[in-house]
């Protein structure tokens, strides 16, 4: 197979778990803790693959090390917030609050 298996893997479950899956893109490093894959996704696809209580995330990540851990490696995660993520949402509801109390 070809090198860089985790990385192919990380980018296959998450494209079949995604609306999106043309926006989904990795990075891959390599440093003295170990492989680093980040993952870029749509903003719309966040909750999707974070899943409920993060349940989703976690087991890919659980599988993920499974992968590195075959091929003697330590592999973790980490999923790029896109711009306009957690910050606008928050946002948001303080928009939504503001205007609920001004109806009260």
């Amino acid at each position: 197979m070809t090198e860089h298996q985790d990385q192919q893997f990380v980018e296959m479950v998450v494209k079949n778990l995604v609306d999106h899956p043309e926006d989904v893109s990795t990075e891959r490093k390599i440093d003295e803790m170990g492989v680093l894959i980040t993952l870029n996704i749509n903003p719309k696809d966040m909750g999707q693959v974070i899943g409920r209580n993060g349940q989703t995330v976690r087991a890919i990540r659980t599988l993920l090390r499974v992968v590195g851990a075959r091929h003697n490696a330590r592999v973790n995660l980490k999923i790029n917030e896109p711009a306009g993520g957690r910050q606008s949402a928050k946002s948001e509801e303080a928009d939504t609050s503001a205007v609920d109390d001004l109806q009260l």
